[in-house]
């Protein structure tokens, strides 16, 4: 019995000591290494369901594009474990933005199956055939935003570098606000929303099938008019989740 007891010890310190990436991938979510402010997202963003339905597994290797604040690269960091990787992306603009937060979440490898790259939209720099999976994590419209401070986004070079950088198979998933039907990349400008009807052809366009789709973070009472940076429907937006697999 004392030899089981020290044997169960001696596991539970490799759990604690292990930068806790040792935990099963849909555990992701109840890792005692998140802080509180993810804790809070997660009431809007779901990952649980998520992450279970772009059916990540340990050992990938993933792509979180344009991660901001680091959110779902911090949560891909447990889920693929530490036999996978997780490259979290970001760009200057984005970086001038949510830097600080992301600093801090990755500040003195604490996630140490994450590196962290910083490239522009129409260089991304990524190895062919590399990856198993890419995020687009509501950012995805911003290929049809245009302004001052934001690069102009070639699109048929995005999705190319996208293409490329996926293995045979590899999976392509798309979050974003949904738009009015019929509204194609319009809304990108004002709202920072997009037609969902649209963003099924357009990605079908760009050489990926079309695979599943889930309704876990839809939301009727949104009206789809408003910005999704008005505080009566931020962060409570309606949302696709879409996911592609590269032809």
């Amino acid at each position: 019995m004392l030899k089981i007891m020290a044997m169960v010890g001696l596991m539970l310190v490799g759990l604690t000591t292990n930068n806790i990436l040792s935990a099963a991938p849909f555990d992701a979510v109840n890792n005692p290494a998140r802080s509180l402010a993810d804790r809070e997202r997660d009431k809007t963003s779901k990952p649980n369901v998520v992450l279970n339905f772009i059916d990540l597994k340990p050992g990938m290797k993933v792509l979180d594009l344009f991660a901001g604040g680091g959110y779902y690269s911090e949560l891909l960091s447990y889920a693929v474990g530490s036999d996978g990787q997780v490259i979290s992306h970001t760009n200057a603009v984005y970086e001038s933005s949510t830097g600080e937060e992301a600093a801090s979440r990755f500040k003195d490898n604490r996630l140490s199956n994450v590196s962290r790259v910083v490239s522009e939209i129409n260089n991304l720099g990524l190895e062919d055939s590399s990856l198993d999976m890419v995020l687009l994590v509501l950012v995805y419209h911003d290929i049809y935003f245009t302004a001052d401070y934001w690069p102009k986004v070639d699109r048929d070079n995005f999705f190319r570098q996208i293409r490329e950088s996926l293995k045979p198979g590899g999976v392509l998933v798309v979050i974003d606000h949904s738009a009015l039907e019929n509204t194609g990349m319009s809304a990108a400008q004002d709202l920072h929303r997009i037609d969902e009807a649209f963003a099924k052809q357009d990605i079908e366009s760009a050489g990926f099938t079309f695979d599943a789709a889930s309704d876990v973070l839809r939301n009727s009472n949104d009206a789809r008019t408003l910005s999704v940076f008005d505080e009566a429907i931020r962060r409570k937006t309606d949302r696709f989740v879409y996911r592609f697999v590269k032809k």
